[in-house]
């Protein structure tokens, strides 16, 4: 499974019959391959709370749509922090 099909894990499957998964979308920008997107999504998993990562559509050094589901509010500064220690630019 890549990082930009969708997980089945158990804990995305018990949040959403809990209702309790909330979906946040954060704009990278500057990825160019999948090193760099599995590079976002690794940093991105370390935040609390959240429990899957998906880029569905890689523009290539541009702006990326990046989903992150977690389960409750999402953590914006960790997220952005994240996404720089990664080596790129996020936008929330």
């Amino acid at each position: 499974m890549t990082e930009q099909q969708r997980s089945d894990s158990p804990a995305v499957e018990q949040a959403e019959e809990t209702g309790q998964v909330q979906t946040t979308k954060v704009v990278v920008s500057g990825m160019t391959c999948g090193h760099c997107t599995s590079a976002v999504t690794e940093e991105l998993k370390e935040v609390p709370g959240v429990l899957q990562v998906r880029i569905d559509n890689l523009v290539a050094g541009g702006d990326t749509d990046v989903f992150v589901d977690s389960d409750g509010p999402l953590d914006l500064g960790a997220a952005r922090a994240a996404v720089e220690e990664a080596g790129y630019t996020a936008t929330l």
